[in-house]
């Protein structure tokens, strides 16, 4: 808007743990992979080269080099902590509980009634992907959304790269 009526939005952006992911389709060496008991794709660092060709491929900007391993990264919502029983950390640690986490399959979860009783987007939905990251009354989704044509919304990415078309 413009001032005085301005306001500001916040909109978490992480691994879309897609059904078609772009990212496993690049990986040379099947380092990145979907799980079939869950459908989380993960990145196995011991095989990994770190080549970069799936932080090109992801479309949601979600992957990058760790430092200490010289391996691709992303979020794995918390696989470590799931395995447990326990929520990933950025489900836990949210005092707004804007973030939800379970399994889309069983009609009776948290995440499945909320899904299908609300209203819900997903980022860049043109790519193909089939993202699993649903967003309840988001103000916007994607920096290209023509819905919102002469807004300027400054999306910040953890990497430098081109501009995208």
């Amino acid at each position: 808007g413009n001032f005085p009526n301005v306001r500001r939005g916040f909109l978490p952006r992480l691994c879309n743990h897609c059904s078609q992911p772009q990212c496993v389709d690049v990986c040379p060496t099947g380092a990145t992979y979907k799980r079939k008991e869950d459908g989380v794709v993960v990145v196995d660092a011991d095989v990994c080269i770190g080549c970069k060709y799936c932080l090109q491929a992801c479309p949601y900007d979600a992957r990058f080099i760790n430092v200490r391993t010289g391996s691709a990264d992303k979020c794995d919502f918390c696989i470590h902590r799931v395995r447990e029983g326990v929520a990933p950390a950025c489900v836990n640690t949210c005092p707004g509980r804007a973030r939800v986490f379970g399994d889309l399959n069983d009609p009776e979860s948290e995440i499945a009634r909320l899904i299908a009783t609300n209203s819900v987007t997903v980022l860049r939905q043109e790519m193909g992907t089939e993202p699993n990251v649903f967003y309840i009354s988001a103000d916007h989704t994607d920096e290209k959304d023509m819905a919102r044509t002469g807004r300027y919304v400054r999306i910040d990415t953890h990497r430098e790269q081109a501009e995208r078309m």
